[in-house]
């Protein structure tokens, strides 16, 4: 098998109160709630996951719940900065009455790339894009009683990095991922890759004077990018390290195997195999109905329930 990155597998990101997470991403925008976990590092706390109706790579928004009052982030250089949803032609219209009956933040939609796009803040000030793609987005939306297929996300289109000098992290992309710079409006520069069709694009915008972002609420953790298994994911530590970049062991997350890695302009990138999927551990009907607990804190199940605020 070709040793391939595959576009994006996941994006993850911070944020404060847990039901409010929930709410707006399952009915406001209408994903499927695919896992409802705890941080494998803080079992706390929840890591909730959003997706199509089976996961798929290239559609899963992450989420650490950190609670209220946690700190509020601040986007800047060296992190990930919008999060790019593809949506079908024409329902930008729909959104936008949406957002206005539920008092979500927008902006009237604009154009780049040929691209006709709707910006919007999440509850705790992410920003995401809902994007008509140029290109044909085949992807089997997921359906809710408000959200329907002719309107609904299909799964990510981009992702955009902000960073001081976008040449070590290009380098990354392209001498080590295999994309390819494929148009550049003034300091964006729109990098993809042709191994897959969707979830394909890695924009870079450049500000040499941008001050370095903080990690905190309403921001992006990290960018994880896809790997078909095991062995190609070991193939790709090799390339990293050999590269001269600090990268972890593998780490088992329960629904795919993951390597971290800081790429040169400081974002947290990770790469994270299709195996062994989100029914792993429920059937497809019953995603995201139950806590689902990794084998070293079942033992603790009972007083994690009642720590962790009921959210469905």
């Amino acid at each position: 098998m070709e040793n391939k990155i595959l576009g994006l597998h996941h994006i993850t990101a911070i944020a404060g109160d847990a039901k409010r997470n929930f709410n707006f991403y399952s009915n406001i925008l209408g994903l499927r709630f695919i896992k409802k976990t705890v941080n494998f590092d803080d079992p706390g706390t929840y890591h909730f996951y959003f997706g199509d109706e089976v996961g798929s790579a290239g559609t899963i928004l992450t989420f650490f719940p950190w609670g209220e009052g946690i700190q509020q982030g601040r986007k800047g250089s060296g992190m990930a900065t919008e999060i790019g949803y593809s949506v079908p032609k024409g329902s930008l219209d729909f959104w936008q009455k949406r957002f206005e009956k539920y008092n979500v933040i927008y902006n009237k939609p604009a154009e780049k790339f040929g691209e006709k796009y709707l910006t919007f803040l999440d509850p705790d000030g992410l920003k995401l894009e809902l994007i008509e793609s140029k290109t044909e987005d085949n992807r089997k939306a997921w359906e809710t009683d408000e959200v329907k297929a002719d309107v609904a996300t299909k799964g990510f289109h981009n992702i955009t990095l902000t960073l001081n000098d976008i040449k070590p992290t290009a380098a990354i992309l392209t001498e080590i991922f295999g994309y390819k710079l494929i148009d550049q409006d003034v300091n964006r520069y729109r990098y993809a890759t042709d191994a897959v069709e969707n979830a394909a694009i890695v924009d870079l915008v450049e500000l040499a004077e941008e001050k370095r972002g903080l990690n905190a609420n309403g921001t992006v953790h990290h960018v994880a990018f896809r790997v078909k298994n095991d062995e190609i994911l070991m193939h790709f530590r090799e390339k990293i390290a050999d590269y001269g970049l600090q990268i972890t062991p593998q780490i088992d997350r329960q629904y795919f195997h993951s390597l971290y890695f800081r790429e040169p302009g400081g974002v947290l990138f990770e790469i994270a195999t299709d195996n062994p999927g989100f029914t792993v551990d429920e059937s497809l009907e019953e995603l995201g109905k139950n806590l689902k607990l990794p084998a070293q804190y079942e033992s603790q199940r009972k007083a994690i329930e009642e720590h962790l605020v009921k959210i469905n």
